[in-house]
């Protein structure tokens, strides 16, 4: 009996084993060194590594609002060896493009959720406003004459936006930056009233009482703001929109490789000094395996879609 039991082990352990193959994993970056999908990747790939017994290494490769590394990873081999971690921007482009080299969804498969981090709307502590409704009031009083911050055309900071000027009946005026750090810098400054930013991007604005946050746009508030409301709360129940992080391989990708990848990937981060790391770089983790992330990866292109149709939204060329 033991002996069997035993031989059963082993077979399975095989088994889990051969479901990566020989091959270095490749964890594909659509932007630069240092944003959330990078230190994401970079804090999960030992753990992920030492896991499968094989080599897992973070590329970068930047360029055309994630396109380039999309396509280099829908034309890789579909083996489950290559991994695109994606966020909010992959989402934006099937909303935003018609131009894209690949079908957002028919040729990828999702592999496991990392994060599900809110977008913040707060305010210079000049405008005489303290909640959403009070917002809300005010722009309606003065249209067309608030403007709000964003780190680009197309980014979730600039769908919250939108679909805020859509609930309501607002006017605001969008005023893009060059990233995160810019707009924050400049509705400090005065610049422009209001702010979409992302948390990591503020914080160091809050604690400084430079900026005062109204609301967040998860549907439960954010550990890291846990006196600020969500939009819910604030008389818009509809409202939710998170920048969801995650990783995803060629669709038609063997389901075992998935599974095991997905696996050994959430079991990573349930490691206290992963979980960790992933908080001090700015994540809310928010584990989910394949199929989870597939249903949110549909959901969030269908909200992207219905932002840009409604708001007649087109991404500059």
């Amino acid at each position: 009996m033991f002996v069997l039991a035993a031989a059963a082990a082993l077979s399975a352990g095989s088994a889990a084993a051969q479901s990566i193959s020989s091959k270095t994993v490749r964890m594909v970056i659509p932007f630069p060194p240092g944003g959330s999908n990078d230190t994401a990747a970079r804090i999960l790939a030992p753990p992920l590594s030492r896991a499968i017994g094989q080599s897992v290494i973070v590329e970068n490769r930047p360029g055309a609002s994630t396109i380039i590394a999309t396509s280099l990873v829908a034309r890789a081999p579909a083996d489950g060896n290559t991994m695109l971690i994606i966020g909010f921007s992959w989402f934006a482009n099937a909303g935003l493009r018609t131009d894209l080299p690949y079908d957002t969804l028919k040729d990828f498969s999702g592999v496991a959720r990392f994060d599900s981090s809110p977008f913040v709307i707060s305010v210079h502590p000049s405008l005489p406003v303290k909640t959403v409704k009070e917002l809300i009031a005010l722009a309606r009083a003065r249209p067309g004459q608030l403007a709000y911050a964003t780190n680009g055309n197309g980014t979730g900071q600039h769908l919250t936006g939108e679909w805020l000027k859509l609930q309501t009946g607002i006017d605001l005026l969008h005023v893009p930056y060059q990233g995160g750090g810019p707009s924050v810098v400049a509705v400090m400054g005065g610049h422009a009233p209001i702010l979409m930013s992302t948390i990591p991007a503020l914080v160091p604005a809050l604690a400084s009482g430079k900026l005062r946050p109204l609301a967040v746009t998860s549907r439960v508030r954010a550990e890291q703001l846990k006196s600020v409301p969500t939009l819910a709360e604030s008389g818009m129940p509809d409202f939710e929109l998170t920048g969801n992080l995650g990783a995803v391989v060629r669709s038609g990708s063997p389901k075992d490789t998935i599974n095991h990848l997905s696996a050994e990937l959430l079991r990573a981060m349930q490691l206290p000094e992963v979980k960790d790391s992933l908080i001090k770089g700015g994540a809310w983790p928010t584990p989910g395996g394949p199929e989870e992330f597939d249903a949110v990866m549909r959901a969030d292109v269908r909200k992207i879609q219905k932002i840009v149709k409604e708001a007649k939204l087109k991404l500059d060329s």
